[in-house]
């Protein structure tokens, strides 16, 4: 399974963002990280194979939105409101192993992305 992420870019403060994640193949449970420099890589947003299931870490919650369009094996991620500790390079992540669990935990995920880089400035 490949993975490829696209959609970053620089915006201002309170601005938007839809991050893309396109699958080779396959229905997955799927994942949002991102990695600051200096920072470890912390869990964003999941999403369950189905797409009726999703988690957010508290960071981002009420400002992102993780969906997925399985026909298309595609997730996207809609970033408003953006704030510049939301800087940072975004990694999508598929989890072949899991049938109902959302982990956050980035080893629970095989298959990443190469990352797409997101600035925000104030």
């Amino acid at each position: 399974v490949q993975l490829q992420a696209s959609g970053g870019g620089s915006v201002q403060a309170g601005g938007s963002l839809r991050l893309s994640c396109v699958a080779t193949f396959g229905t997955y449970v799927m994942g949002w990280f991102r990695q600051a420099p200096g920072k470890e890589r912390e869990f964003v947003a999941g999403i369950n194979r189905g797409g009726g299931s999703t988690v957010y870490a508290d960071s981002v919650k009420g400002r992102y939105t993780i969906s997925k369009d399985n026909a298309k094996n595609t997730m996207y991620l809609q970033m408003n409101s953006l704030k510049p500790e939301d800087t940072a390079v975004y990694y999508c992540a598929a989890d072949p192993k899991s049938i109902v669990r959302i982990s956050t935990t980035p080893s629970s995920y095989d298959y990443w992305g190469q990352g797409t880089l997101v600035t925000v400035s104030s």
